[in-house]
């Protein structure tokens, strides 16, 4: 099984916030909310992640870094298929529509990481689904391929996050590995935050295989 090598904390080092843009955002189900989008210098593999502020964002770090209650965070790994086109394959898009409006409520941070297929590609991505089409779930599909099952990397969230300042969070994840990353990479979490199960007929073998594979706290019927 191929493995996936993750940087090493030590290696890790700071960035900084290089510009924020305010821009309003509206999902196709019409909900609306502003966001601060936020680049950065520095990140450690060189691709062009963003931060969305949402809510009361900067009054959330404020507070936390008094010792208040931390910022809600989730960091969403970028699904073309699911994120813009609607694929039914995958939870992505709900998951993020939920993130936004859930963040928006409580003040604090969206990280759009641009990790397609948990770290392949697009491309990639596209021939596991050929692959699941034949029966292998969703890891399977990947190693199949020559690939780590899950071969992302959360250091640039870390990186991301504690260039705001943000180094202690509620996570809205599902995923214990995003968690245990994080924390790997200096960040604390506060409380895991779980999002709603969005189950189809057409996804939910990829969310059980997420549940029984790899832990993620899915509540499936």
């Amino acid at each position: 099984m191929s493995e996936t090598l993750h940087f090493s904390p030590t290696l890790v080092a700071p960035a900084l916030v290089r510009r924020q843009v305010p821009m309003p955002l509206r999902f196709v189900d019409g909900y609306r909310t502003d966001a601060t989008m936020m680049t950065f210098e520095g990140l450690i593999d060189g691709r062009e992640h963003i931060a969305l502020g949402l809510g009361d964002w900067e009054g959330s770090l404020r507070r936390a870094a008094v010792g208040g209650p931390p910022p809600l965070v989730r960091p969403h790994s970028e699904c073309l298929t699911g994120d813009v086109f609607g694929s039914q394959n995958c939870d992505c898009g709900p998951q993020l529509r939920e993130a936004a409006e859930r963040i928006t409520d409580a003040g604090g941070v969206l990280l759009y990481l641009r990790q397609e297929g948990r770290g392949i590609g697009l491309y990639a991505k596209l021939d596991a689904y050929a692959l699941q089409l034949g029966g292998m779930d969703t890891y399977e599909a990947n190693v199949a391929l020559g690939r780590g099952e899950d071969e992302r990397d959360y250091a640039v969230a870390a990186q991301m996050l504690l260039a705001l300042g943000a180094d202690r969070v509620n996570l809205l994840s599902n995923n214990p590995d995003k968690a245990a990353q994080l924390e790997e990479y200096g960040v604390r979490i506060a409380e895991r935050v779980r999002t709603g199960v969005h189950v189809s007929p057409w996804n939910k073998r990829y969310l059980t295989a997420k549940a029984t594979h790899t832990t993620h706290t899915l509540d499936l019927l």
